[in-house]
């Protein structure tokens, strides 16, 4: 007997609904908890969790994590991860960078402030180009008598309300900025001043810096190695004690030759506390 054709639609739907569940439902993800259990692959797969000496979970081998006081403070016998734009700091649920170009005036400020704490921390020349003593960017917003061109008419270090970092500019006396104001709106033309710093800066990029996803677990050898001493200092430790560690947990380059070196602050930071 021939079904009617709206029954026979019915169950011809029945059985794709049957077999998607089964090839989508549970064949798809036991395949693809199957292919997680391949040797190296299952510590990924699992979220590559690391344990302290006392076997406790403490993080992720694959994101970042602060080691701050419960004040924001650098943990100084720890050494100190990259900065995080995700969320409040390294947060999975939230991962982006600032999307800041690298003209924005608050990136720069973040920059130079950031430059500025790791070399107070660190002990060594936090200064950079394009950024004040005071940790912030050296830049002036320039008024010309012709809009663009023209005499130089007034100057405002619009980042500083107090002491300007420069005393002239083209002839004219450096303004402090007042809070609130747009220098720009008012028709100021932007000028960034180099000033001093060395070519080279100590405290490295990716001291100041978040990655695009906020939650890179690495940083640079030279950033390691910059903070060696303090940590050496504060553990009492030998500071080439300290450098070995940093060697033993650098991983090279993907493939060989794609990016850079780099150091797992977790996986170095969990050494140095396991006992001896």
């Amino acid at each position: 007997m021939r079904l009617p054709a709206w029954l026979a639609q019915h169950l011809a739907a029945l059985r794709a609904l049957l077999v998607l569940t089964v090839l989508l439902g549970l064949v798809y993800p036991l395949a693809l908890v199957a292919v997680g259990r391949v040797p190296g692959l299952g510590d990924r797969a699992d979220g590559s969790i690391a344990v302290d000496a006392d076997g406790r979970p403490v993080g992720s081998r694959l994101l970042g994590q602060a080691f701050t006081d419960a004040d924001g403070n650098p943990v100084r016998r720890y050494f100190q991860s990259r900065p995080s734009a995700a969320g409040e700091g390294y947060d999975p649920t939230a991962t982006a960078a600032s999307n800041l170009g690298p003209e924005n005036l608050d990136l720069l400020n973040l920059v130079c402030a950031r430059s500025r704490q790791v070399g107070a921390l660190e002990g060594v020349d936090g200064r950079r180009p394009y950024c004040t003593d005071d940790g912030v960017g050296a830049v002036l917003g320039v008024f010309h008598r012709d809009g663009l061109t023209g005499p130089v008419t007034r100057v405002v270090s619009v980042n500083q309300t107090g002491t300007p970092f420069l005393a002239t500019y083209g002839g004219v006396t450096v303004e402090s900025a007042t809070a609130g104001e747009d220098y720009v709106a008012a028709g100021a033309v932007i000028v960034p001043v180099r000033g001093d710093a060395p070519d080279h800066p100590a405290v490295p990029a990716d001291a100041v810096t978040a990655s695009g996803s906020g939650l890179d677990p690495h940083i640079s050898v030279a950033y390691a190695r910059l903070q060696a001493p303090r940590v050496a200092r504060e553990r009492s430790l030998d500071e080439a004690a300290v450098r070995r560690l940093i060697n033993r947990y650098t991983t090279g380059r993907v493939l060989g030759f794609m990016g850079e070196p780099a150091v797992n602050v977790l996986e170095l930071n969990l050494a140095l506390d396991a006992p001896r």
